[in-house]
Protein backbone atom coordinates (compact mmCIF):
# COMPACT_ATOMS: atom_id res chain seq x y z
CA UNK A 1 0.00 0.00 0.00
CA UNK A 2 0.93 3.66 -0.23
CA UNK A 3 0.06 5.65 2.87
CA UNK A 4 -1.07 9.24 2.62
CA UNK A 5 0.52 11.75 4.95
CA UNK A 6 -2.77 11.90 6.84
CA UNK A 7 -2.60 8.15 7.47
CA UNK A 8 1.04 8.54 8.51
CA UNK A 9 0.01 11.24 11.01
CA UNK A 10 -2.81 9.10 12.37
CA UNK A 11 -0.42 6.24 13.05
CA UNK A 12 2.29 8.53 14.41
CA UNK A 13 0.18 10.49 16.87
CA UNK A 14 -1.25 7.36 18.51
CA UNK A 15 2.20 6.07 19.48
CA UNK A 16 3.32 5.89 23.10
CA UNK A 17 5.01 9.02 24.44
CA UNK A 18 8.70 8.19 24.81
CA UNK A 19 10.31 11.38 23.47
CA UNK A 20 12.24 13.67 25.83
CA UNK A 21 12.95 17.31 25.03
CA UNK A 22 14.54 19.46 27.70
CA UNK A 23 13.88 16.83 30.36
CA UNK A 24 10.17 16.64 29.57
CA UNK A 25 8.42 13.59 28.11
CA UNK A 26 6.32 14.69 25.14
CA UNK A 27 4.13 13.14 22.47
CA UNK A 28 4.79 13.10 18.77
CA UNK A 29 2.35 15.96 18.30
CA UNK A 30 4.76 18.34 20.06
CA UNK A 31 5.04 21.43 17.79
CA UNK A 32 8.83 21.35 17.97
CA UNK A 33 8.78 18.06 16.04
CA UNK A 34 6.45 19.34 13.34
CA UNK A 35 9.14 20.76 11.00
CA UNK A 36 10.70 17.30 10.74
CA UNK A 37 7.33 15.65 10.21
CA UNK A 38 6.71 18.15 7.40
CA UNK A 39 9.79 16.77 5.65
CA UNK A 40 8.47 13.22 5.77
CA UNK A 41 5.13 14.49 4.49
CA UNK A 42 6.90 15.34 1.23
CA UNK A 43 7.88 11.69 0.79
CA UNK A 44 4.29 10.52 1.21
CA UNK A 45 2.88 13.27 -1.03
CA UNK A 46 5.27 12.50 -3.89
CA UNK A 47 4.33 8.81 -3.80
CA UNK A 48 0.66 9.79 -4.16
CA UNK A 49 1.31 12.06 -7.17
CA UNK A 50 0.71 10.26 -10.51
CA UNK A 51 3.46 12.32 -12.13
CA UNK A 52 5.98 10.80 -9.73
CA UNK A 53 5.07 7.14 -10.33
CA UNK A 54 8.20 5.12 -11.01
CA UNK A 55 10.36 7.74 -9.32
CA UNK A 56 8.79 8.02 -5.86
CA UNK A 57 7.31 4.52 -6.17
CA UNK A 58 8.47 1.06 -7.21
CA UNK A 59 7.13 -2.48 -7.39
CA UNK A 60 8.12 -4.55 -4.36
CA UNK A 61 10.16 -7.65 -5.26
CA UNK A 62 8.78 -9.41 -2.18
CA UNK A 63 5.05 -8.59 -2.35
CA UNK A 64 4.48 -7.46 -5.95
CA UNK A 65 2.70 -4.36 -4.59
CA UNK A 66 3.39 -0.78 -5.53
CA UNK A 67 5.43 0.68 -2.67
CA UNK A 68 7.18 3.86 -1.71
CA UNK A 69 10.68 3.81 -3.20
CA UNK A 70 12.10 4.52 0.25
CA UNK A 71 11.11 0.94 1.17
CA UNK A 72 12.40 -0.65 -2.05
CA UNK A 73 15.28 -3.11 -2.51
CA UNK A 74 17.04 -1.98 -5.72
CA UNK A 75 17.11 -4.73 -8.34
CA UNK A 76 19.23 -3.05 -11.05
CA UNK A 77 21.18 0.14 -11.85
CA UNK A 78 17.96 1.91 -12.88
CA UNK A 79 16.58 1.46 -9.36
CA UNK A 80 19.71 2.99 -7.83
CA UNK A 81 19.60 5.95 -10.21
CA UNK A 82 15.91 6.50 -9.48
CA UNK A 83 16.68 6.43 -5.76
CA UNK A 84 19.46 8.97 -6.24
CA UNK A 85 17.18 11.18 -8.36
CA UNK A 86 14.37 10.97 -5.80
CA UNK A 87 16.70 11.95 -2.98
CA UNK A 88 17.96 14.99 -4.88
CA UNK A 89 14.52 16.17 -5.94
CA UNK A 90 12.95 15.45 -2.55
CA UNK A 91 15.78 17.26 -0.77
CA UNK A 92 15.34 20.29 -3.04
CA UNK A 93 11.71 20.51 -1.89
CA UNK A 94 12.63 20.13 1.78
CA UNK A 95 15.43 22.65 1.55
CA UNK A 96 17.93 19.96 2.54
CA UNK A 97 17.95 16.50 4.12
CA UNK A 98 14.94 14.37 3.11
CA UNK A 99 15.74 12.04 6.06
CA UNK A 100 14.25 8.78 4.78
CA UNK A 101 17.35 7.47 3.05
CA UNK A 102 18.66 5.98 6.32
CA UNK A 103 15.85 3.46 6.53
CA UNK A 104 16.28 2.61 2.85
CA UNK A 105 20.01 2.00 3.27
CA UNK A 106 19.44 -0.07 6.42
CA UNK A 107 17.01 -2.52 4.82
CA UNK A 108 19.30 -2.94 1.82
CA UNK A 109 22.25 -3.70 4.07
CA UNK A 110 20.19 -6.22 6.04
CA UNK A 111 18.83 -7.91 2.92
CA UNK A 112 22.37 -8.53 1.69
CA UNK A 113 24.07 -9.42 4.97
CA UNK A 114 21.34 -11.74 6.29
CA UNK A 115 21.62 -13.78 3.08
CA UNK A 116 25.41 -13.94 3.44
CA UNK A 117 25.16 -15.03 7.08
CA UNK A 118 22.69 -17.74 6.15
CA UNK A 119 24.92 -18.97 3.32
CA UNK A 120 27.89 -19.14 5.68
CA UNK A 121 26.22 -20.49 8.82
CA UNK A 122 22.97 -22.15 7.79
CA UNK A 123 20.98 -19.64 9.86
CA UNK A 124 17.51 -18.34 8.98
CA UNK A 125 18.01 -14.59 9.27
CA UNK A 126 17.23 -13.83 5.64
CA UNK A 127 13.85 -15.57 5.67
CA UNK A 128 13.08 -13.80 8.93
CA UNK A 129 14.07 -10.45 7.46
CA UNK A 130 12.01 -10.97 4.29
CA UNK A 131 8.97 -11.82 6.43
CA UNK A 132 9.53 -8.56 8.31
CA UNK A 133 9.97 -6.67 5.04
CA UNK A 134 6.64 -7.94 3.72
CA UNK A 135 4.94 -6.20 6.63
CA UNK A 136 7.17 -3.14 6.15
CA UNK A 137 6.06 -2.90 2.52
CA UNK A 138 2.41 -3.69 3.12
CA UNK A 139 2.09 -1.02 5.82
CA UNK A 140 4.31 1.51 4.00
CA UNK A 141 6.43 2.00 7.12
CA UNK A 142 9.18 4.54 7.65
CA UNK A 143 12.31 3.10 9.23
CA UNK A 144 15.02 5.05 10.99
CA UNK A 145 18.50 3.52 11.11
CA UNK A 146 20.26 3.61 14.49
CA UNK A 147 23.87 2.74 13.71
CA UNK A 148 26.24 5.14 15.47
CA UNK A 149 27.03 4.00 19.02
CA UNK A 150 28.14 6.51 21.65
CA UNK A 151 31.46 4.56 21.69
CA UNK A 152 32.63 5.69 25.15
CA UNK A 153 36.45 5.55 25.36
CA UNK A 154 37.46 5.65 21.70
CA UNK A 155 40.73 3.86 22.46
CA UNK A 156 38.92 0.76 23.74
CA UNK A 157 36.97 -1.95 21.96
CA UNK A 158 33.27 -2.49 22.76
CA UNK A 159 33.97 -5.36 25.18
CA UNK A 160 36.60 -3.27 27.00
CA UNK A 161 34.33 -0.33 27.84
CA UNK A 162 33.80 0.52 31.49
CA UNK A 163 30.13 1.10 30.69
CA UNK A 164 28.94 -1.62 28.28
CA UNK A 165 26.04 0.64 27.22
CA UNK A 166 28.58 2.72 25.25
CA UNK A 167 27.77 0.19 22.52
CA UNK A 168 24.40 -1.43 21.95
CA UNK A 169 24.68 -5.03 23.13
CA UNK A 170 22.79 -8.18 24.00
CA UNK A 171 21.98 -8.44 27.70
CA UNK A 172 20.05 -11.69 27.57
CA UNK A 173 19.15 -14.32 25.00
CA UNK A 174 15.80 -16.09 25.33
CA UNK A 175 13.98 -18.66 23.24
CA UNK A 176 11.50 -16.02 22.11
CA UNK A 177 13.95 -13.17 21.56
CA UNK A 178 16.70 -11.04 23.07
CA UNK A 179 17.04 -8.17 25.54
CA UNK A 180 19.30 -5.32 24.44
CA UNK A 181 20.75 -2.25 26.11
CA UNK A 182 22.91 0.67 25.04
CA UNK A 183 23.13 4.12 23.49
CA UNK A 184 22.93 5.10 19.84
CA UNK A 185 23.67 8.76 19.05
CA UNK A 186 23.08 11.41 16.37
CA UNK A 187 20.10 9.46 15.05
CA UNK A 188 18.08 11.63 12.68
CA UNK A 189 14.24 11.50 12.43
CA UNK A 190 13.80 8.86 15.15
CA UNK A 191 10.97 10.78 16.91
CA UNK A 192 8.71 10.62 13.86
CA UNK A 193 9.68 7.21 12.48
CA UNK A 194 7.52 4.09 12.67
CA UNK A 195 10.45 1.74 13.24
CA UNK A 196 13.97 1.86 14.64
CA UNK A 197 16.37 -0.41 12.75
CA UNK A 198 19.57 -1.05 14.74
CA UNK A 199 22.85 -2.10 13.10
CA UNK A 200 26.47 -2.50 14.29
CA UNK A 201 28.72 0.47 13.78
CA UNK A 202 32.15 -1.15 13.43
CA UNK A 203 34.28 -4.26 12.97
CA UNK A 204 34.04 -6.63 15.91
CA UNK A 205 36.24 -9.30 17.45
CA UNK A 206 35.22 -12.59 19.01
CA UNK A 207 35.34 -10.96 22.43
CA UNK A 208 32.75 -8.45 21.13
CA UNK A 209 30.18 -11.13 20.33
CA UNK A 210 27.44 -9.55 22.47
CA UNK A 211 27.78 -6.32 20.47
CA UNK A 212 27.08 -8.06 17.15
CA UNK A 213 23.37 -7.40 17.01
CA UNK A 214 20.85 -6.13 14.46
CA UNK A 215 17.09 -5.88 14.76
CA UNK A 216 14.00 -3.73 14.22
CA UNK A 217 11.57 -2.48 16.85
CA UNK A 218 8.63 -0.06 16.85
CA UNK A 219 9.85 3.43 17.71
CA UNK A 220 7.67 3.48 20.83
CA UNK A 221 8.57 0.01 22.13
CA UNK A 222 8.68 -0.38 25.92
CA UNK A 223 12.08 0.56 27.34
CA UNK A 224 13.10 2.75 24.38
CA UNK A 225 13.77 6.42 25.13
CA UNK A 226 14.35 9.08 22.47
CA UNK A 227 16.24 12.02 23.99
CA UNK A 228 15.68 14.57 21.26
CA UNK A 229 17.18 17.79 19.94
CA UNK A 230 14.83 19.42 17.40
CA UNK A 231 16.12 22.07 15.00
CA UNK A 232 13.80 24.56 13.38
CA UNK A 233 13.72 28.06 11.94
CA UNK A 234 12.39 31.08 13.79
CA UNK A 235 9.65 31.65 11.22
CA UNK A 236 8.34 28.06 11.24
CA UNK A 237 4.85 29.15 12.39
CA UNK A 238 4.63 32.27 10.22
CA UNK A 239 2.15 31.59 7.37
CA UNK A 240 3.80 34.38 5.35
CA UNK A 241 7.25 32.79 5.49
CA UNK A 242 8.67 30.84 2.57
CA UNK A 243 8.43 27.04 2.31
CA UNK A 244 12.02 26.61 3.51
CA UNK A 245 10.95 27.80 6.97
CA UNK A 246 8.40 24.99 7.40
CA UNK A 247 11.03 22.26 7.45
CA UNK A 248 13.47 21.10 10.10
CA UNK A 249 15.00 18.04 11.70
CA UNK A 250 15.24 16.21 15.00
CA UNK A 251 18.18 14.12 16.18
CA UNK A 252 18.26 11.75 19.10
CA UNK A 253 20.21 9.84 21.60
CA UNK A 254 18.36 6.55 21.33
CA UNK A 255 18.58 4.77 24.68
CA UNK A 256 17.71 1.08 24.66
CA UNK A 257 17.01 0.45 28.34
CA UNK A 258 16.70 -3.35 28.47
CA UNK A 259 14.44 -3.51 25.43
CA UNK A 260 12.97 -6.89 24.50
CA UNK A 261 13.19 -7.76 20.79
CA UNK A 262 11.04 -10.69 19.58
CA UNK A 263 12.95 -13.41 17.76
CA UNK A 264 11.23 -12.71 14.43
CA UNK A 265 12.68 -9.18 14.49
CA UNK A 266 16.28 -10.23 15.28
CA UNK A 267 18.55 -10.23 12.20
CA UNK A 268 21.98 -10.69 13.82
CA UNK A 269 22.70 -12.22 17.20
CA UNK A 270 26.35 -12.78 17.99
CA UNK A 271 27.76 -13.20 14.45
CA UNK A 272 30.74 -10.95 15.20
CA UNK A 273 32.49 -11.97 11.96
CA UNK A 274 29.81 -10.06 10.02
CA UNK A 275 29.81 -6.89 12.13
CA UNK A 276 32.17 -5.03 9.82
CA UNK A 277 30.38 -6.30 6.73
CA UNK A 278 26.95 -5.12 7.86
CA UNK A 279 28.31 -1.77 9.06
CA UNK A 280 30.01 -1.09 5.72
CA UNK A 281 27.04 -2.25 3.67
CA UNK A 282 24.93 0.42 5.34
CA UNK A 283 27.69 3.02 5.14
CA UNK A 284 28.42 2.48 1.44
CA UNK A 285 24.72 2.48 0.54
CA UNK A 286 24.28 5.66 2.59
CA UNK A 287 27.22 7.32 0.88
CA UNK A 288 25.58 6.58 -2.44
CA UNK A 289 22.49 8.31 -1.08
CA UNK A 290 24.66 11.35 -0.39
CA UNK A 291 25.28 11.64 -4.12
CA UNK A 292 21.63 12.66 -4.27
CA UNK A 293 21.14 14.82 -1.19
CA UNK A 294 24.40 16.76 -1.17
CA UNK A 295 23.97 17.92 -4.78
CA UNK A 296 20.56 19.17 -3.64
CA UNK A 297 22.22 21.19 -0.86
CA UNK A 298 24.63 22.58 -3.46
CA UNK A 299 21.63 23.48 -5.63
CA UNK A 300 20.06 25.37 -2.72
CA UNK A 301 23.27 27.20 -1.78
CA UNK A 302 23.89 28.03 -5.44
CA UNK A 303 20.36 29.39 -5.77
CA UNK A 304 20.78 31.53 -2.65
CA UNK A 305 24.11 32.84 -3.89
CA UNK A 306 22.73 33.62 -7.36
CA UNK A 307 19.70 35.42 -5.87
CA UNK A 308 21.89 37.44 -3.51
CA UNK A 309 24.10 38.45 -6.44
CA UNK A 310 20.96 39.61 -8.25
CA UNK A 311 19.76 41.51 -5.19
CA UNK A 312 23.17 43.21 -4.99
CA UNK A 313 22.99 43.85 -8.76
CA UNK A 314 26.39 42.21 -9.29
CA UNK A 315 25.21 39.12 -11.16
CA UNK A 316 27.11 40.04 -14.32
CA UNK A 317 30.48 40.45 -12.61
CA UNK A 318 33.02 37.90 -13.86
CA UNK A 319 34.24 36.90 -10.39
CA UNK A 320 30.63 36.18 -9.35
CA UNK A 321 30.10 33.94 -12.38
CA UNK A 322 33.31 32.10 -11.52
CA UNK A 323 32.18 31.51 -7.93
CA UNK A 324 28.76 30.28 -9.05
CA UNK A 325 30.43 27.81 -11.40
CA UNK A 326 32.09 26.18 -8.40
CA UNK A 327 28.67 25.19 -7.06
CA UNK A 328 27.93 23.56 -10.38
CA UNK A 329 31.19 21.61 -10.32
CA UNK A 330 30.65 20.26 -6.81
CA UNK A 331 27.01 19.33 -7.33
CA UNK A 332 27.31 17.63 -10.67
CA UNK A 333 30.57 15.78 -10.00
CA UNK A 334 29.02 14.27 -6.87
CA UNK A 335 25.86 13.38 -8.76
CA UNK A 336 27.93 11.85 -11.56
CA UNK A 337 29.81 9.73 -9.02
CA UNK A 338 26.45 8.42 -7.83
CA UNK A 339 25.43 7.49 -11.37
CA UNK A 340 28.77 5.75 -11.89
CA UNK A 341 28.26 3.87 -8.61
CA UNK A 342 24.88 2.68 -9.88
CA UNK A 343 26.03 1.69 -13.37
CA UNK A 344 29.13 -0.12 -12.08
CA UNK A 345 27.33 -1.72 -9.13
CA UNK A 346 26.83 -5.44 -8.66
CA UNK A 347 24.01 -7.91 -8.12
CA UNK A 348 24.37 -9.60 -4.73
CA UNK A 349 23.26 -13.11 -3.75
CA UNK A 350 20.22 -11.57 -2.05
CA UNK A 351 19.03 -10.11 -5.35
CA UNK A 352 19.74 -6.55 -4.18
CA UNK A 353 21.74 -4.47 -6.66
CA UNK A 354 24.43 -2.67 -4.67
CA UNK A 355 26.33 0.49 -5.69
CA UNK A 356 30.03 0.41 -6.50
CA UNK A 357 31.78 1.28 -3.25
CA UNK A 358 34.63 3.26 -4.82
CA UNK A 359 32.40 5.68 -6.72
CA UNK A 360 30.00 5.94 -3.76
CA UNK A 361 32.82 6.90 -1.39
CA UNK A 362 34.48 9.26 -3.87
CA UNK A 363 31.21 11.15 -4.32
CA UNK A 364 30.63 11.36 -0.58
CA UNK A 365 34.19 12.48 0.06
CA UNK A 366 33.91 15.25 -2.50
CA UNK A 367 30.75 16.66 -0.93
CA UNK A 368 32.23 16.55 2.57
CA UNK A 369 35.36 18.38 1.46
CA UNK A 370 33.49 21.14 -0.37
CA UNK A 371 30.58 21.89 1.99
CA UNK A 372 32.32 24.64 3.99
CA UNK A 373 33.80 26.10 0.82
CA UNK A 374 30.30 26.38 -0.62
CA UNK A 375 29.11 28.26 2.47
CA UNK A 376 32.15 30.50 2.12
CA UNK A 377 31.20 31.22 -1.49
CA UNK A 378 27.69 32.15 -0.38
CA UNK A 379 29.11 34.50 2.27
CA UNK A 380 31.49 36.16 -0.19
CA UNK A 381 28.71 36.80 -2.69
CA UNK A 382 25.97 37.81 -0.24
CA UNK A 383 28.01 39.88 2.18
CA UNK A 384 27.18 40.53 5.82
CA UNK A 385 23.59 41.70 5.46
CA UNK A 386 22.28 38.17 6.00
CA UNK A 387 23.23 38.35 9.70
CA UNK A 388 22.82 42.09 10.35
CA UNK A 389 19.44 42.82 8.75
CA UNK A 390 16.61 44.02 11.03
CA UNK A 391 13.78 41.66 11.91
CA UNK A 392 10.84 41.20 9.58
CA UNK A 393 8.57 43.16 11.93
CA UNK A 394 10.69 46.27 11.39
CA UNK A 395 9.93 46.07 7.67
CA UNK A 396 6.23 45.44 8.21
CA UNK A 397 5.30 48.08 10.79
CA UNK A 398 6.58 51.06 12.77
CA UNK A 399 7.94 54.45 11.86
CA UNK A 400 10.98 53.04 10.02
CA UNK A 401 9.01 50.96 7.52
CA UNK A 402 9.37 53.40 4.60
CA UNK A 403 13.04 54.04 5.31
CA UNK A 404 13.82 50.33 5.42
CA UNK A 405 12.10 49.75 2.09
CA UNK A 406 14.52 52.26 0.57
CA UNK A 407 17.48 50.79 2.48
CA UNK A 408 16.89 47.21 1.31
CA UNK A 409 16.62 48.08 -2.38
CA UNK A 410 19.89 47.64 -4.26
CA UNK A 411 18.67 46.38 -7.61
CA UNK A 412 15.97 48.69 -9.04
CA UNK A 413 14.49 45.75 -10.99
CA UNK A 414 13.45 44.06 -7.73
CA UNK A 415 10.74 45.17 -5.33
CA UNK A 416 11.62 45.95 -1.70
CA UNK A 417 9.58 42.93 -0.62
CA UNK A 418 11.42 40.57 -2.99
CA UNK A 419 14.78 41.99 -1.87
CA UNK A 420 13.91 41.45 1.78
CA UNK A 421 12.77 37.88 1.17
CA UNK A 422 16.03 37.13 -0.64
CA UNK A 423 18.11 38.27 2.32
CA UNK A 424 15.90 36.43 4.78
CA UNK A 425 16.33 33.27 2.71
CA UNK A 426 20.11 33.76 2.63
CA UNK A 427 20.08 34.16 6.41
CA UNK A 428 18.04 30.99 6.88
CA UNK A 429 20.20 29.02 4.45
CA UNK A 430 23.57 30.33 5.62
CA UNK A 431 23.39 31.62 9.19
CA UNK A 432 20.57 29.88 11.06
CA UNK A 433 20.39 26.90 13.38
CA UNK A 434 19.50 24.77 10.35
CA UNK A 435 22.54 26.11 8.47
CA UNK A 436 24.80 25.00 11.33
CA UNK A 437 23.17 21.57 11.25
CA UNK A 438 23.80 21.23 7.51
CA UNK A 439 27.44 22.26 7.86
CA UNK A 440 28.15 19.55 10.45
CA UNK A 441 25.98 16.99 8.63
CA UNK A 442 27.78 17.79 5.40
CA UNK A 443 31.04 16.61 6.94
CA UNK A 444 29.90 13.89 9.37
CA UNK A 445 26.63 12.57 7.97
CA UNK A 446 26.99 8.92 7.01
CA UNK A 447 30.15 8.58 9.09
CA UNK A 448 33.24 10.62 9.79
CA UNK A 449 35.55 11.51 6.87
CA UNK A 450 38.13 8.95 7.99
CA UNK A 451 35.66 6.20 7.09
CA UNK A 452 35.77 7.25 3.44
CA UNK A 453 39.56 7.12 3.60
CA UNK A 454 39.39 3.63 5.10
CA UNK A 455 36.89 2.44 2.50
CA UNK A 456 38.96 3.80 -0.38
CA UNK A 457 42.19 2.35 0.99
CA UNK A 458 40.50 -1.04 1.27
CA UNK A 459 38.74 -1.08 -2.08
CA UNK A 460 40.93 0.97 -4.42
CA UNK A 461 43.47 -0.87 -6.55
CA UNK A 462 46.69 0.92 -5.67
CA UNK A 463 48.72 -2.05 -6.94
CA UNK A 464 47.39 -1.34 -10.43
CA UNK A 465 48.76 2.21 -10.21
CA UNK A 466 52.14 0.88 -9.07
CA UNK A 467 52.22 -1.53 -12.03
CA UNK A 468 51.47 1.38 -14.34
CA UNK A 469 54.30 3.42 -12.85
CA UNK A 470 56.71 0.46 -13.07
CA UNK A 471 55.88 0.05 -16.76
CA UNK A 472 56.25 3.75 -17.57
CA UNK A 473 59.51 3.87 -15.60
CA UNK A 474 60.88 0.99 -17.63
CA UNK A 475 61.06 -1.46 -14.73
CA UNK A 476 58.46 -3.85 -16.19
CA UNK A 477 58.44 -4.73 -19.89
CA UNK A 478 54.64 -5.01 -20.24
CA UNK A 479 51.48 -3.53 -18.76
CA UNK A 480 48.51 -5.71 -17.80
CA UNK A 481 45.36 -3.59 -18.14
CA UNK A 482 43.00 -6.56 -18.36
CA UNK A 483 40.97 -5.86 -15.20
CA UNK A 484 40.11 -2.32 -16.28
CA UNK A 485 39.75 -3.30 -19.94
CA UNK A 486 37.34 -6.12 -19.20
CA UNK A 487 35.19 -4.32 -16.61
CA UNK A 488 31.72 -3.56 -17.93
CA UNK A 489 28.88 -1.36 -16.73
CA UNK A 490 25.60 -3.08 -15.96
CA UNK A 491 22.81 -1.63 -18.08
CA UNK A 492 20.17 -4.15 -16.99
CA UNK A 493 16.87 -2.49 -16.28
CA UNK A 494 18.10 0.82 -17.71
CA UNK A 495 15.63 0.91 -20.60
Amino acid sequence: MLRTKEQYHEDLFTMRSNIYIGGECVGRNDPRLRPGINVLDITFDLAQDPEWKGVATAISPVTGEEINRWAHLPQNPHDLIQKQKLIRLGARRAGGCIQRCMGHDAINALAICTREMDDANGSEYHRRFIDYLKVYHHKDLDGCCAQTDSKGDRMKRPSEQQDPDAYLHIVEERKDGIVVSGFKMSITQAPYADEIIALPTRALGEEDRDFAVAFAVPADVEGLKLITRPVWLREKDNPEAGPFCRYGVSDCIVFFDNVFVPKERVFMCGEWQFGRRLALLFADSHRHSYSGCKPAVSDILCGAAALSAEANNIQKASHIKEKLSEFAGAAELAYAAGIAAAVFGEKTASGVFFPNEIYANVGRRLTGETIYHEYNLLTEIAGGIAVTMPFSEDFEKGENKEALERFILRNPKLSPEASRKIWQFVENVGASSMASWYKIAGVHGGGSPIMETIALNIGYDFEDKKRLARYLAGIDESLDDSSMRDSKPDFSGMG
